[in-house]
């Protein structure tokens, strides 16, 4: 069965988006996996190295995850979703890439400590997933539950083309929603006629059967022009599309986020051309 994968470091804003997880699967029907990655070198002191203890530390933290990952569970009453536990040593990134060789994931979700929002997450692991993976991610500030119908807003310039997957991981997210509608947000200095048609046509063709609200934003900064949209519109769930750089990076830095994230933003998803 397609699976949620949620990476965890054990902390509140982890046990946050791994109970986010479990409320989509349950209205997707999707199983959640709850992986961790050993630092190569954790739980290793050179002066008194022995296997067998550090296999034993190996061991009991992955007896660790799985008591965590069930807590969670019960404690949130979801004992009906199918769950899984994954936790290997290595870096984060290639420890998330060999689990989804073999398995079949479809979003990747990942926390993170309101108190630092998407400002606080260059640098982080969250950080690193967005900007060295192709992988459908969505990042959960702490504070944030999934609402019964998540209001979702794209952001696109009409330029990017979103991946299979990413398409995929978008559909998925509106069928979470139950309401197939969605709003696209194009901000832009200057309006180009066909340029729009083109666009339209384009996200219309990707998501058929879904109700699309355009709305249009002249502004000199994209960013600032989504932090306006967001700022007097509801949305649940914001969806940004890495390229080159572009306004997922400027957006992650700007001071202004975490004022909005904590007002109107529940989530943000990072798709990829």
């Amino acid at each position: 069965m397609k699976q949620i994968l949620v990476a965890t470091d054990f902390s509140k804003s982890a046990a946050n988006a791994f109970a986010y997880a479990l409320s989509m699967a349950r209205v997707l029907r999707m199983d959640v996996a709850a992986i961790h990655a050993i630092h190569p070198t954790e739980g290793i002191n050179n002066s008194t190295y022995n296997a067998i203890f550090i296999e034993s530390y190996y061991q009991n933290k992955r007896n660790a995850l799985e008591a965590w990952a069930n807590h969670i569970r019960e404690e949130q009453e979801l004992t009906e979703i199918n769950i899984s536990t994954s936790c290997e040593v290595g870096f984060l990134r290639s420890v998330i890439l060999e689990y989804m060789k073999s398995n079949p994931v479809e979003l990747l979700i990942m926390g993170i400590t309101g108190a630092t929002g998407i400002a606080g997450i260059v640098g982080s692991n969250a950080s690193m997933v967005v900007s060295k993976m192709r992988i459908p991610t969505l990042i959960v500030p702490i504070e944030s539950v999934f609402p019964s119908e998540p209001v979702i807003t794209l952001a696109t310039d009409y330029e990017t083309r979103l991946s299979h997957k990413d398409v995929i991981a978008l559909n998925e997210m509106l069928k979470a929603s139950g309401s197939k509608r969605m709003q696209v947000l194009y901000v832009a200095e200057k309006s180009d006629e066909q340029h729009i048609q083109t666009g339209e046509h384009s996200i219309r063709t990707l998501l058929p059967h879904t109700q699309i609200d355009f709305n249009y934003i002249r502004h000199n900064s994209a960013p600032n022009g989504i932090m306006d949209f967001i700022e007097q519109n509801h949305t649940d769930i914001l969806c940004l599309v890495k390229h080159h750089h572009n306004i997922i990076y400027r957006l992650f830095t700007s001071s202004t986020v975490n004022k909005v994230l904590n007002k109107s933003v529940k989530a943000i998803l990072v798709l990829h051309d």
